[in-house]
């Protein structure tokens, strides 16, 4: 994969990590087998640039009602996930990652994606970044939603494919396909040690 970089990573580019959190450890919740797995490869991707970090957390409501719509259904089947019920410290960043706050900097949501209704990309856009380097949790819900709102802000976009947890072996390289396959002129793929080499 690591042939997928059309051309030289820019100067401003930013590595946006998705919702590396407790909440999705094996402690968590929510469990991601392959958390613990790839967090020494986010690591290193993190401890390259701090400063140009960027980490989202996933953050539930207090109360199923206080979203709208759908979410009403999924908080009262997941009602131990709303904040009146899960322990807070669930909602940190991994420890390994927190170290690097600041100068990294960390991005509440409320949505899957990490663009929906968190100002992401006015923050960006002032900052002149030309890029994401994505990585983080999970590989076919929020990264994938936070992929596609990048695609159609039209960012550039670079998915370490061994910077991801999944809790599916098999969502995660059907999503690397798909990458690969109908998003190709608009979503690259590499794995951590081309990137590193790179940046």
């Amino acid at each position: 994969m690591a042939d997928r970089l059309k051309r030289p990573l820019g100067a401003r580019m930013v590595h946006l990590c998705v919702d590396m959190q407790r909440i999705f450890s094996s402690r968590g919740i929510w469990p991601t087998p392959w958390m613990e797995r790839v967090l020494p490869t986010v690591v290193r991707i993190a401890e390259r640039h701090p400063e140009r970090t960027v980490f989202t957390r996933f953050i539930t409501p207090r109360d199923a009602d206080d979203l709208p719509g759908t979410w009403q259904l999924y908080y009262r089947k997941w009602h131990q996930a709303t904040r009146a019920e899960l322990p807070a410290d669930l909602l940190d960043l991994m420890p390994e990652l927190a170290k690097f706050v600041p100068p990294a900097t960390v991005l509440d949501k409320s949505f899957y994606s990490a663009f929906a209704g968190t100002g992401l990309d006015a923050w960006l856009r002032e900052r002149q970044v030309d890029g994401l380097v994505v990585t983080g949790s999970e590989t076919d819900v929020c990264v994938l939603s936070t992929v596609l709102s990048a695609v159609d802000l039209g960012w550039r976009v670079i998915v370490v494919a061994d910077a991801l947890a999944s809790a599916s072996d098999e969502g995660h390289d059907n999503l690397l396909d798909l990458y690969n396959r109908r998003y190709a002129e608009q979503v690259e793929t590499v794995d951590s040690e081309a990137l590193l080499d790179l940046w």
